[in-house]
């Protein structure tokens, strides 16, 4: 049985982030994961996952300035990069998240290349958890560094670091390359997460260009054993959107 992580980035964000999770928990989550929570204080949200027993599985590292994706692919930013690296280590550390997500940001060429290498193993030495990689669509993110999951496996297979991952969004991949439980079948061994979302509203998984129930079928076939991250942008409110969890159990 499918195992649903909520995206508190994109659900019940009307919410403080400790009551997300609770609303997350009332909904029958079986984890959560968010963007970027570092406003908030670490023990507040320590205490409300401790309180409903979900699991953190991720958070982000900073965008950098407004309208930036990240910090760790460009050139002469590597201060802020790692910084922004500690500060998401501290912080899922205090929290107890098994991921981090080192945001790319925008840029393109060799030296990008040499930055996002160099500040990818600097993640992945400073903590034991697991250091993700997305892939981001580039009519949503123009210029971001990271495009495809081609890309993203070959850095991987280049870096050779044990705790570097993929995280796999559905939405972005199927925007990108699509062939999806293709790819997901080659790439199981690199995927340390697996995120959803309606191709191309972004919207709840139940509707659009990708089968979900397929995908979960397709999950389950190659023995992919992690949560499915839910994030996407509610219609309405996010509880009035669950019923896609219930409708696509029918029709698996």
């Amino acid at each position: 049985m499918t195992r649903y992580s909520a995206n508190l980035g994109f659900l019940w964000t009307e919410l403080a982030l400790p009551d997300a999770i609770r609303a997350a928990h009332r909904a029958g989550f079986e984890a959560v994961e968010c963007h970027w929570p570092f406003a908030v204080p670490p023990d507040q949200v320590a205490a409300a996952l401790q309180e409903t027993g979900l699991p953190m599985l991720g958070l982000n590292t900073a965008k950098g300035a407004p309208g930036e994706f990240g910090l760790a692919a460009l050139p002469g930013r590597e201060a802020e990069a790692r910084a922004g690296i500690d500060q998401a280590i501290a912080y899922a550390d205090a929290i107890g998240a098994a991921s981090i997500h080192v945001m790319a940001g925008l840029a393109t060429g060799p030296d990008a290349l040499a930055a996002y290498q160099a500040n990818l193993r600097y993640a992945c030495a400073a903590t034991p958890r697991t250091i993700l990689i997305e892939p981001l669509n580039s009519r949503d993110v123009p210029g971001y560094f990271l495009g495809t999951s081609t890309q993203a496996a070959g850095l991987i297979a280049d870096l050779g670091l044990p705790n570097l991952r993929l995280m796999f969004d559905c939405y972005h991949l199927q925007i990108m390359e699509g062939d999806l439980s293709h790819r997901l079948a080659a790439l199981l061994p690199i995927i340390g997460h697996v995120q959803i979302a309606a191709v191309p509203s972004r919207s709840e998984p139940d509707a659009g260009e990708v089968d979900f129930a397929h995908i979960l079928n397709v999950l389950d076939q190659i023995g992919y054993s992690g949560a499915v991250g839910a994030e996407y942008r509610p219609r309405s409110t996010t509880d009035e959107g669950l019923g896609w969890i219930k409708a696509l159990a029918r029709r698996r």
